[in-house]
């Protein structure tokens, strides 16, 4: 008998797909599930990851479609993200480029969306 995985389950195997394609990519990990604090009212970052000068902050989404995916993330899920990436970016005084990207994991493909947050 199989057992039916969780959606936080579902999340987390998600999250090692998005970390292992952006290792294949050439990008190193800096950090998972970066969160800034209990009650700072600021969002998780799933993947932190650096490749040359640009820290890159990514969202993954685990859905049926890619537009699911995408009405996923709503606005102020976006600015909680951009608030955590600026005590990242504060709390390690980094000076280079930074940018958000998502990746959307629909069953067995991998959509990797660059400067979409």
């Amino acid at each position: 008998m199989r057992s039916k995985k969780t959606s936080y389950q579902i999340g987390l195997y998600s999250e090692f797909l998005a970390r292992m394609y952006l290792r294949f990519h050439g990008y190193k990990i800096l950090k998972s599930r970066y969160v800034t604090g209990k009650n700072t009212n600021r969002a998780e970052i799933d993947i932190i990851a650096k490749r040359k000068n640009t820290i890159v902050f990514i969202e993954v989404k685990c859905r049926k479609d890619i537009s699911a995916a995408w009405e996923a993330i709503t606005p102020a899920q976006s600015h909680r993200l951009r608030r955590a990436a600026e005590t990242y970016l504060i709390q390690n005084h980094w000076m280079g480029d930074a940018r958000f990207d998502v990746i959307i994991v629909c069953g067995h493909k991998i959509y990797w969306a660059k400067n979409a947050i």
